[in-house]
């Protein structure tokens, strides 16, 4: 997050998922004195040659969908108004569909904020389509707003498994507990696999102790040198023997935000969110905020 990007951007389609972004959005551009751009993507490609519609039935209907968009516009920038009327708030409708609408929106954002649930434009978010998509492909770190969000209470938690994109997650993370002004929960779960034939349990249990250590003297060393750079953040080490996304997960139920890297896997690098992230994406009981490795120039 740079000081070139003064600006959070939120999605929204009028559902309750996005309003939930929206005030979440709004009331972090405002403890940051920051804008807030509001967009919505209309997604009515399909409604002319390649959707069947034609004529005076696909311009009603284009008419009826813009119609939608801008009352989606209109609550929520009603909606950032009543968290802070004096928030500089813009809004965009585009006709574009959401996942790539908003991908380019993160080109010139601190951060990109969207709903755990949607309807039309964002339909699918409620099984992480399109906020994992977002949050895959995104160039600035993603928050889902899901479950809880009160500003107020629990913890910031970052997952940290040694990655690159990891050391991202925790120099973010350690900036929002720091902004926030709560304890950083620092996770390393150090078995995220699970083990189904009889050499692989044999590997794991043949010296727990002395993995134990070493995944002690890997949370420590990443941990290494951040606690001079925020004295004032509260660093609490929470090493466990099992799968980060349980781990998390259970973290989640008591912390205001979860840090993590997106951990890109598959065919193409960077296309998909690593499992752990997909999770926090679909289950998490708190917002989730997905660090995306920095793009080079």
């Amino acid at each position: 997050m740079t000081a070139n990007d003064p600006r959070i951007t939120v999605g929204v389609d009028g559902s309750a998922g996005s309003a939930a972004a929206v005030t979440w959005a709004a009331e972090l551009a405002s403890r940051r004195h920051l804008q807030l751009k509001i967009v919505h993507g209309l997604q009515v490609a399909g409604l002319y040659y390649g959707g069947g519609m034609t004529g005076i039935g696909a311009a009603t209907l284009f008419a009826a969908v813009q119609s939608d968009g801008e009352r989606a516009i209109a609550d929520a920038r009603a909606l950032a108004a009543s968290v802070d009327d004096e928030l500089v708030v813009t809004t965009e409708l585009l006709n574009d569909p959401p996942v790539p609408m908003l991908i380019e929106e993160s080109r010139h954002a601190r951060m990109l904020v969207v709903g755990r649930t949607g309807t039309g434009g964002f339909a699918d978010m409620l099984l992480g389509g399109t906020a994992a998509a977002v949050a895959g492909h995104a160039h600035c770190p993603v928050a889902v707003v899901r479950g809880q969000h009160d500003s107020e209470a629990g913890p910031v938690a970052v997952g940290i498994d040694g990655s690159p994109n990891s050391e991202q997650a925790i120099a973010v993370a350690f900036e929002e507990a720091s902004l926030r002004g709560v304890p950083l929960v620092a996770v390393h779960a150090w078995n995220d696999v699970v083990y189904e034939d009889t050499r692989g349990t044999a590997r794991i249990l043949t010296q727990p102790e002395s993995l134990e250590e070493g995944e002690d003297r890997l949370l420590t060393e990443r941990l290494a040198g951040w606690p001079e750079k925020y004295p004032d953040v509260e660093i609490r080490r929470v090493l466990v023997r099992d799968r980060p996304r349980h781990a998390l997960l259970e973290i989640s139920a008591e912390a205001q935000l979860v840090v993590v890297g997106s951990r890109g896997r598959g065919g193409f690098a960077g296309m998909l969110l690593g499992s752990t992230s997909q999770a926090l994406v679909q289950h998490a009981q708190c917002p989730v905020l997905v660090v995306r490795p920095e793009r080079k120039a």
